[in-house]
């Protein structure tokens, strides 16, 4: 599926992280990848993330999953919506929605949300740290935007919805199924289902926080420090107030710090393999039996297909012509020549075409890949 009436170029130069915009009947062809009832299905399964919330008279109802399959006959008058996390995770046909956004790097993806929402459902006026392309599927929905927020807007009292207390709405518009709009981080919006089977996608991406940032590499950089590191000043002299820090010391204690951290490789191995880390580690996606790297010589001569798992995350990072560091599922590869070479296909391609004279390297990197559930191959039954 290809995004038709949108210029890429023309985007990031004047919306991305800017500026909302709509885009009428951005898909050429499009067509609702999952029904309701599916939808449905995969919020009462236990390994699936999902939440309801419901709006009624008194107050914003929030409640998670899993649900029990009887859970939506039982849906009162009042307008409810159900979100579930991850769907791209669980169904190919909604990971295919990502393909037109390559434009952005793949370490920015967060997932595909899938949202089903009665008559008048909606999730309330909030804002979001992340960019998200809202895509309508079915039904219509009626989105308004306002302003720009930060950390001292006021929100509603709630323990688990961060809504607006005040939201004032300087756009608006209905979209219809195959409409797009997108909305940067930290602008205030709000959307309400205009009338029943309404079902919208979000494609989240992802900003890591400096507080985040700084605490990962802290604590990765920590397990490898020992205790005997310490502070030294073997050129002490005298001071007039023994209560004083002195620059020179602050300057030292300051360098042991910055000594640390300030190592570019490590840092990028660091990211990679955290920002690969899987967003749901407690599935796990693993074979039943482990493949070695002549079993994957014997698939790949069969001609039996391989593909990404699309639940995995994948990375990379260059180091030098002909070699780079492979990120999957918060694990590194070092791959130089064909290895290489497939862990950039790996990274850019659902679907993989690899030759069975690749190299024993190539073959042992996909193995290890088969084998953390990272890819797999599609056997006939």
């Amino acid at each position: 599926m290809q995004l038709r009436n949108f210029d890429v170029a023309t985007f990031l130069r004047d919306y991305w992280q800017q500026k909302p915009l709509l885009i009428r009947q951005a898909w050429d062809g499009w067509s609702n990848p999952v029904d309701p009832d599916e939808l449905a299905g995969l919020a009462c399964e236990d390994m699936v993330q999902s939440r309801i919330i419901t709006r009624s008279e008194q107050a914003w109802e929030l409640e998670h999953s899993p649900f029990p399959e009887d859970r939506f006959t039982q849906a009162g008058r009042d307008p409810w919506t159900l979100l579930v996390q991850s769907v791209d995770h669980h169904l190919p046909r909604v990971a295919a929605l990502l393909d037109p956004f390559r434009f952005i790097p793949n370490w920015r993806v967060d997932d595909v949300m899938v949202s089903y929402a009665v008559d008048g459902g909606g999730v309330g006026p909030h804002f979001d740290h992340y960019d998200v392309f809202l895509v309508q599927g079915l039904g219509r929905r009626r989105w308004e935007t306002g302003a720009l927020c930060d950390d001292d807007t006021p929100l509603m009292p709630h323990d688990g919805l961060r809504l607006l207390a005040d939201f004032q709405a300087t756009e608006e518009w209905v979209l219809e199924p195959g409409d797009m709009l997108y909305v940067p981080p930290r602008v205030a919006h709000r959307g309400i289902a205009v009338g029943d089977d309404c079902m919208t996608y979000s494609i989240g991406f992802r900003a890591p926080s400096r507080a985040e940032l700084i605490e990962g590499w802290a604590d990765d950089m920590a397990t490898d420090l020992t205790d005997c590191d310490r502070y030294e000043d073997p050129q002490l002299t005298p001071q007039d107030n023994p209560g004083e820090i002195s620059a020179a010391a602050i300057a030292r204690l300051q360098g042991m710090i910055a000594e640390t951290l300030n190592d570019p490789r490590r840092f990028a191995r660091w990211f990679g393999q955290y920002n690969t880390a899987p967003k749901n580690p407690e599935i796990d996606w693993r074979p039943d039996e482990p493949a070695t790297a002549d079993d994957i010589r014997e698939w790949l001569t069969a001609g039996t297909p391989l593909g990404r798992n699309p639940a995995s995350r994948f990375s990379f990072i260059r180091e030098g012509a002909s070699a780079v560091l492979l990120f999957a599922d918060g694990h590194c590869f070092a791959c130089a020549d064909d290895a290489a070479e497939f862990a950039q296909q790996v990274c850019a391609e659902a679907h993989l075409a690899v030759a069975p004279g690749v190299s024993e390297a190539a073959l042992e990197l996909i193995a290890a890949l088969f084998n953390e559930g990272s890819v797999g191959f599609e056997f006939e039954d």
